[in-house]
């Protein structure tokens, strides 16, 4: 479903745009334009005095899988926002330990508290964090919008499966243009 509108009390949530992440192989879009196009929104919501949510991981959720994961331990760096998404100190912050921004975290408080109807997705890994969320949203009654050029993945099937087959059932997706165009028209 194209963009149609932007509910009044409207967040970004931009998921996992630090250090480890940004830093693993991705493969259907490098990750500096898409970190770009996730800092552009962030800005333009912010001049909106509109909310930017920025989500982190520090870990996984227990549980055995037939896919190895990562061994070892983490740099200490590993979970800090990286310096182009710009924190600034109206920004929230939800640090996450599973796939998903919503289980287990005060976001859905936080964004409840705010009035939020809507929230607009943007980030790393499309089919893992982005995809979590945005399952957790559509779930929790939210609009769910997706910046659909300003998130990457791991696997490019991946990618491709969450912007053909899931995101349109769960909410509207388009560019990052549209989704500031559309901005743009809503706040002025």
């Amino acid at each position: 479903m194209p963009l149609t509108t932007l509910d009044p009390k409207t967040a970004l949530v931009v998921i996992d745009l630090q250090k480890g992440v940004v830093a693993l192989p991705t493969l259907p879009h490098p990750a500096a334009p898409v970190i770009e196009r996730c800092a552009e929104l962030a800005e333009a919501f912010r001049r909106h005095d509109l909310p930017v949510v920025l989500v982190n991981v520090a870990g996984g959720a227990p549980g055995r899988t037939e896919q190895a994961r990562r061994a070892g331990t983490l740099p200490p760096d590993w979970a800090d926002l990286i310096p182009e998404i710009a924190r600034q100190p109206q920004d929230r912050l939800v640090t996450k330990r599973t796939w998903g921004a919503f289980m287990h975290t005060d976001l859905d408080a936080q964004l409840r508290s705010l009035d939020i109807t809507q929230i607009v997705l943007c980030g790393i890994a499309t089919s893992i964090g982005v995809e979590s969320t945005a399952r957790q949203a559509y779930e929790l009654g939210y609009n769910v919008t997706l910046a659909v050029d300003a998130m990457t993945d791991l696997n490019t099937d991946a990618h491709q499966n969450s912007l053909t087959r899931i995101f349109p059932r769960l909410g509207e997706t388009g560019s990052t243009r549209e989704v500031l165009d559309l901005l743009e028209r809503t706040r002025t």
